[in-house]
């Protein structure tokens, strides 16, 4: 990871900006400001990134619409750099497919270490051992390709609820907890809070069954967590 690593930043207010991009640039990554949603589209279309720092009250496009078109031109982690504090805010953002959420005022140690864990995750899946390709029932996901289908049918999932179900379709007979799923996926210490997990769960299992009606993919154990359903 270094500076051929892209980060956009969407940031309208100038000295946020300048501040996010400075602790982008203190971690060995390029920076892009984008001072609009509309400039932020811009950019995506120009070419790929790989992540996108996002505020969420934009001009131009809102941060919710720059967020959809992010998920339109790729996968790259999403994190919302926001004033809005509120739980269901935090919720409405991780379900349209922000992989996390940090509220302004915030702390630069804290965005340059989510920085790194994202991006460090990202760029582990990239470089795994030999490509193998996780088999469960109709559906098939292939690890290299970042790809999940059902019935021959791609299902389009944000990086975190692909990381999850590969967790899940990697050790089939597994029962992960909250904290093994959190722990795993997002690389830092579960302190408690069910909701990220939760959310990103109901999101993916929302796209399974969307994908193949009637059938349920992914079990509750209550009291323990989650596994492949047999």
């Amino acid at each position: 990871m270094n500076g051929n690593t892209h980060i956009l930043v969407v940031e309208d207010d100038n000295d946020i900006s300048r501040l996010l991009c400075s602790v982008v640039r203190r971690g060995g990554y390029t920076a892009q400001p984008a001072f609009s949603g509309t400039e932020a589209l811009i950019y995506l279309k120009q070419q790929p990134w790989d992540m996108v720092l996002l505020d969420l009250m934009l001009p131009g496009l809102s941060g919710e619409e720059v967020l959809n078109e992010v998920r339109e031109h790729g996968a790259p982690p999403v994190i919302i750099i926001s004033a809005k504090g509120d739980q269901s805010g935090k919720i409405a953002a991780l379900r349209g497919g922000a992989d996390d959420y940090i509220t302004k005022p915030f702390d630069i140690e804290e965005v340059s270490a989510r920085i790194d864990s994202h991006l460090r995750r990202v760029h582990r899946a990239a470089n795994s051992a030999k490509p193998v390709t996780y088999s469960h029932k109709n559906l098939v996901l292939d690890p290299e390709a970042k790809t999940v289908h059902a019935d021959g049918e791609p299902i389009s999932l944000t990086a975190r609820e692909f990381d999850i179900l590969h967790l899940l379709m990697a050790s089939p007979k597994k029962v992960f907890s909250k904290s093994n799923l959190y722990e795993s996926i997002w690389g830092e210490e579960f302190l408690g809070d069910d909701n990220t997990v939760n959310v990103h769960m109901s999101n993916l299992r929302s796209k399974l069954a969307k994908a193949v009606p009637g059938e349920e993919w992914i079990e509750t154990v209550w009291g323990i967590g989650y596994r492949l359903k047999p």
